[in-house]
């Protein structure tokens, strides 16, 4: 027994250090000066710990930070709002063919990014929102409904349609029913949906670039600017690849245990 857990650990050691080995070789590289980086001293401590490729990377990106911070906020909100009240009517309120209306909800989360590039760009371009934020806002929201509505549908089919009942009995209405039952019973499910769409939006990279350019760029596409076209800094890279990592490190490390606790409930169980 006692070599078995052994064993057990040293696995589990293993593992962890084997993922955490790009995390040590960045973070060291952002601590290094210039001079000192490079392949054959990849795994070397930095002599002196050095903050100017934080600055110079804080610098850059910070402009960008706020577009995606102005971003993924209302985004996330809506896609998870929006998603909420589709999950909430496709299980509690359902009508003739509203299985249908699902289905084709979810066909949504299988259509590749690339295949709707163009006719998306020049439908933004016709409504005056390409090259703009709220123009990217509207594209996640659009492409983040089909899982947040399988999210919530979900997790809302586990609560029992007695209170449907109860609370049609006393007159609520349909917009009642989903303020003053629903949603006290969703903090856990919007947890889940808030972190997926978070992680999702901030990290995406395809539509940040083909949609906006310059000033309105997120971010991910400002981070991969930072390398330059000579000389590529890398412990700039580093360090800036590590502040745009921080928002969704900070919201898993701060909800991480909702994050779990919703999935246990079964918010995204089928």
């Amino acid at each position: 027994m006692v070599v078995r857990r052994i064993i057990k650990y040293a696995v589990l050691i293993a593992i962890a250090i084997f993922f955490l080995t790009p995390i040590y070789v960045m973070l060291i590289t952002s601590f290094k000066p210039l001079e000192e980086v490079s392949l054959s001293e990849m795994w070397a401590l930095p002599s002196t710990i050095d903050f100017s490729s934080y600055t110079h990377a804080f610098s850059e990106l910070a402009p960008n930070l706020m577009n995606s911070i102005y971003l993924v906020i209302p985004a996330t909100l809506l896609s998870a709002i929006l998603g909420a009240m589709n999950g909430y009517v496709l299980s509690k309120w359902k009508f003739k063919g509203s299985e249908i209306v699902f289905t084709m909800i979810l066909f949504g989360m299988f259509i590749p990014y690339q295949s709707i590039l163009i006719p998306l760009i020049q439908f933004l371009n016709s409504i005056n929102l390409y090259n703009s934020i709220i123009g990217l806002i509207f594209t996640h929201v659009v492409y983040g409904l089909p899982i947040t509505t399988l999210m919530f549908r979900n997790f809302y089919a586990n609560i029992p349609d007695s209170m449907i009942e109860a609370a049609k009995v006393d007159g609520a209405s349909f917009f009642g029913i989903f303020r003053q039952v629903i949603l006290p019973l969703s903090i856990t499910g919007f947890v889940v949906v808030a972190i997926w769409q978070f992680t999702n939006i901030w990290n995406e990279f395809l539509f940040a670039v083909t949609i906006t350019n310059n000033d309105a760029q997120p971010v991910m596409v400002a981070l991969q600017n930072l390398s330059g076209s000579q000389i590529v800094q890398w412990n700039v890279q580093m360090a800036g690849a590590l502040l745009a990592a921080m928002p969704t490190l900070l919201v898993y490390i701060l909800l991480g245990k909702y994050f779990v606790r919703g999935l246990l409930a079964g918010s995204v169980k089928g």
